[in-house]
């Protein structure tokens, strides 16, 4: 049949009823399979789906008529069939769910393209496969869109205040992901700068959707705030690396004991395992797609000359999933029963030791709750721990996240402010320059070892991170410059710095954040003060001296 006679012979389908039922039987083999998924096949001709629409208009007809005489005949088939404005509705009645998910941020609406072949995941924060809420997105709209799903990660060297040693603990973590994508049907995409464009890749693969993960700092957000105005494609943000997703929260919480009863709330509701889904329709890379080697053996800095490799990697921490879950192995079954008495003593291996790998999304915060949960220790010993994990580490995201003065003086509460300022022109018995700090060249051995375990391993214990970001207060010329240098250290050495927990933690030593004032004393006012003689009250600072000066 010529094509001329054969859409006129499509169009009479529309007004006549046994010539719509010939034409469905026809075509219900063909879009069956696909309907049910809310997506007709792009590879159907589109005189078919023009021909289901004229049959849909004659189905639509109210009274006696084709609809009886074809629902009558077809049955169950009609269900499948029914029309192609109906299939439309369900599909975006079924995106509009995924979407739904409060841990999702729609920041670029509309229906996926459809011209295209795969569903991106933009991974930035969330460096894993791992129990991932934002590449389970990917899979889950992938999977209802019969597409693949490919993550894309670009590492650059202007992510702020980032160094060699970062990127050498980030890189590491690649060949793990790769792998863990790939058994899940899951394509990556390993680039660098400059070849490092989220638009241009998503043309080069056609993609249809662009899932990406949040991240509450200034910098990330603004470039997912340009990618949502430059892409052409709908772009949603998921926030998988908390428990309880930031937005529901709604405004900045104030202390732990305002956040602690409003997260435990949400705990029931969001404290699960994960699916981990798998791809139904597995990547397969375009012939000419270029791309890296992920397998460790590309160096992701070369060629970025403006790169600081003064800083250079640890041998204390690795990157990886891996390595993470043996961490948290080893916390679990040998250190977590012992964690009340040990984990403020910096000189006993107590802690997890898991904030690096927090950090880069090696791993996440409801993996280690959910094996914390699993483990046979008492009820309390296991609250103790997940009350540093949830409650103030979700604390610091939500000042991060709504707070846009948080690695600033400005961030201090109003009473801070006040105390601070008033005892601005105290006298400092001592005073040290950035460099002469950054040196661990002051009077403090104490200290010193504090910097020092900053300086080789990375990182640092967390009753330390407080005497030592006190101490720079103390001998800073104001409240503002103690601020500065402890943000620049912070940022530049640990491997967990430029993190909203690194940012809260300084916060809440220099600037009084999420505490209360204390007694009136020179330097400090009413924030809180820690000294040395006290701190050798609590753990034996002679064996963590020694400790920190064998690492140097």
């Amino acid at each position: 049949m010529k094509s001329a006679k054969r859409l006129r012979h499509w169009r009479r389908a529309g007004r006549n009823p046994s010539l719509a039922l010939k034409l469905l039987n026809y075509l219900c083999p063909l879009l069956a399979a696909k309907i049910p998924f809310g997506r007709l096949n792009p590879d159907v001709p589109q005189k078919e789906l023009y021909l289901l629409q004229l049959v849909s208009r004659c189905l639509a007809r109210p009274g006696k008529g084709p609809t009886q005489v074809v629902r009558r005949q077809l049955g169950h088939t009609i269900l499948l069939a029914d029309s192609f404005t109906m299939c439309q509705t369900a599909f975006t009645k079924t995106l509009a769910q995924i979407a739904s998910d409060p841990r999702v941020t729609v920041r670029r609406a509309g229906p996926p393209d459809p011209a295209g072949r795969c569903v991106v995941y933009w991974m930035q924060r969330a460096q894993r496969v791992l129990d991932n809420s934002a590449l389970d997105t990917a899979v889950r709209v992938a999977n209802f869109l019969q597409q693949p799903v490919v993550i894309f990660f670009a590492p650059v060297p202007f992510y702020p205040h980032a160094n060699l040693r970062h990127f050498v603990f980030l890189a590491e973590g690649i060949p793990q992901t790769a792998a863990g994508a790939r058994a899940r049907g899951i394509g990556y995409v390993l680039r660098r700068y400059p070849e490092h464009s989220l638009l241009k890749f998503c043309e080069e693969v056609k993609a249809s959707l662009v899932v990406g993960d949040e991240n509450p700092m200034r910098e990330p957000k603004c470039w997912r705030e340009l990618a949502a105005r430059k892409l052409t494609v709908p772009l949603w943000t998921v926030d998988a690396d908390v428990i309880v997703p930031s937005k529901l929260l709604a405004k900045e919480q104030y202390a732990a004991r305002v956040i602690r009863p409003r997260l435990q709330a949400r705990l029931q509701e969001f404290l699960i395992p994960h699916p981990n889904p798998k791809a139904r329709v597995e990547w397969e890379k375009p012939r000419r797609l270029s791309v890296l080697p992920d397998d460790g053996s590309a160096d992701i800095t070369e060629g970025w000359k403006e790169l600081d490799r003064s800083v250079q990697p640890v041998t204390s921490f690795h990157g990886g999933t891996d390595r993470a879950l043996t961490l948290l192995r080893e916390f679990v079954t040998g250190k977590l029963a012992h964690y009340p008495e040990r984990h403020g003593k910096p000189e006993l291996d107590g802690t997890s030791r898991l904030s690096p790998y927090l950090h880069f999304g090696h791993i996440g915060p409801q993996t280690v709750s959910l094996a914390v949960e699993q483990a046979k220790v008492p009820r309390q010993v296991k609250d103790d721990f997940l009350d540093q994990l949830i409650t103030w580490r979700e604390l610091s995201i939500n000042f991060v996240h709504f707070n846009p003065l948080y690695d600033s003086i400005e961030s201090a509460p109003d009473w801070a402010h006040r105390t601070l300022a008033a005892h601005a022109g105290d006298p400092r018995p001592r005073s040290y320059s950035r460099q002469q700090l950054e040196r661990a060249e002051t009077y403090d051995d104490l200290w010193n070892a504090a910097q020092r375990q900053m300086l080789h391993a990375g990182w640092m214990h967390n009753y330390m991170r407080m005497y030592w970001a006190k101490k720079i207060l103390e001998w800073s010329p104001s409240p503002a410059v103690a601020y500065q240098t402890a943000v620049y250290l912070n940022d530049k050495y640990f491997l967990d710095g430029r993190d909203p927990n690194g940012y809260a933690g300084i916060a809440w030593s220099i600037a009084g954040k999420f505490d209360r004032p204390w007694f009136d004393r020179p330097i400090f006012g009413t924030v809180r003060y820690m000294s040395g003689n006290a701190a050798r009250k609590k753990f034996d600072a002679e064996r963590y001296i020694e400790q920190m000066a064998k690492l140097a």
